[in-house]
């Protein structure tokens, strides 16, 4: 599978997918380029370039990286706190936290969509695809160390009928969507660790 590596002027993150089928290998992608700043590896079909759609967002929190992370990853709790979010489902029940080759269903943007973790480099970088009617996607995730705090960076590229419709009725609607998740990831990354989600239901 072809990939890019393509480098931005302060940061970068990846979003990639083998079209029509299951990622054979995962990803494995520099964590730095040769001048010192985050790469993004993208597919052929999933550069930029070759996309209709594709949506850049970022935000810098005083959180760690691990904190970050640790909230991320519990997919589970996203709708607690991400509100383009609904009835996320990990293949190991509600207590599994994402991990490389993690398959999950989850409902965004009012789509029904299945993703699997094709990139898993704890607490740097993590990438899922995302498949749905009208939607072949990949969302990627990179936190780099700013100052004692994280610099949140998130991509995704799109390919589908339905993603192109919905970027030219609403073209903004992903990036405001995606700028909430990110800035709301940092504020929950600084109020401490994530419960686990038996102690999120009861509350």
């Amino acid at each position: 599978m072809a990939s890019h590596a393509t480098e931005y002027p302060t940061h970068a993150t990846a979003d990639c997918r083998n079209p029509g089928g299951p990622l054979t290998r995962p990803l494995r992608c520099a964590r730095r380029g040769a001048r010192g700043r985050p790469v993004i590896h993208w597919p052929e079909r999933y550069h930029p370039k070759r996309t209709p759609v594709h949506v850049r967002n970022e935000t810098v929190t005083a959180a760690a990286p691990t904190a970050v992370w640790a909230w991320l990853v519990r997919a589970p709790l996203w709708p607690t706190w991400y509100p383009n979010s609904r009835n996320v489902r990990l293949p190991d029940g509600p207590e599994g936290d994402l991990a490389l080759g993690t398959v999950f269903t989850w409902r965004t943007f009012g789509v029904a969509i299945r993703s699997t973790v094709i990139e898993f480099e704890p607490p740097w970088r993590i990438t899922w695809d995302a498949f749905g009617l009208g939607v072949d996607a990949c969302h990627a995730w990179l936190f780099e160390p700013a100052g004692a705090g994280t610099r949140i960076l998130t991509e995704e590229t799109q390919h589908g009928w339905a993603a192109v419709l919905n970027t030219r009725l609403f073209p903004r609607r992903m990036h405001h969507f995606h700028q909430v998740w990110i800035e709301e990831l940092g504020r929950r990354a600084t109020s401490g660790p994530p419960p686990s989600i038996t102690t999120a239901a009861a509350r």
